[in-house]
């Protein structure tokens, strides 16, 4: 995927979308939630903005443009949560997870949770601030949007399985 395809999916989701909402709830209990260990977790974070990112694979190079652009300095510290009930189906990989919100990719700097959740095997996606104010599609130019999350995550299907990514599928 290149970034200007990205950039014109993103133009057609916000004149199509806008404030259209999340497609998956807000976990309330989100807080405990398991975290799992993945290599951008033992990271701890997200590459700043003014990382050279061109030698990573490109799934990584579009998610840092993304997440520079929600905050030009970088999206910070993350961690990675699963629904407690969904830690056996998530280790497996096979992305076959109950219906419901089942992971979340926290940008503890940011106090944002990119939640991903399952309809009967379809991924959705929704952007909550910790409190639960539902952020998706909030901004004008569509970067917290359900479309750009959709394109990341099933434009590389050799990493992601209905919406869970990864290196080890």
């Amino acid at each position: 995927m290149t970034s200007r395809y990205l950039s014109i999916c993103l133009i057609c989701f916000v004149v199509t979308s806008v404030n259209a909402g999340g497609e998956t709830p807000f976990p309330a209990d989100w807080r405990s939630w398991s975290a799992v260990t993945t290599p951008l977790t033992t990271i701890g974070a997200l590459p700043g903005c003014d990382a050279d990112v061109s030698a990573l694979p490109a799934i990584y190079r579009e998610t840092v443009e993304i997440y520079c652009a929600v905050r030009p300095e970088g999206p910070g510290a993350v961690s990675v949560l699963v629904k407690p009930d969904q830690v056996a189906t998530y280790n497996t990989r096979s992305g076959k997870f109950a219906d419901g919100s089942n992971m979340i990719l926290h940008l503890k700097d940011l106090q944002l949770l990119f939640v991903t959740g399952n309809q009967e095997g379809a991924a959705l996606y929704s952007v909550y601030k910790e409190d639960g104010t539902d952020l998706t599609d909030a901004n004008p130019d569509g970067i917290l949007g359900v479309n750009t999350c959709r394109v990341c995550h099933s434009g590389y299907a050799a990493f992601c399985i209905s919406g869970q990514c990864g290196n080890a599928q």
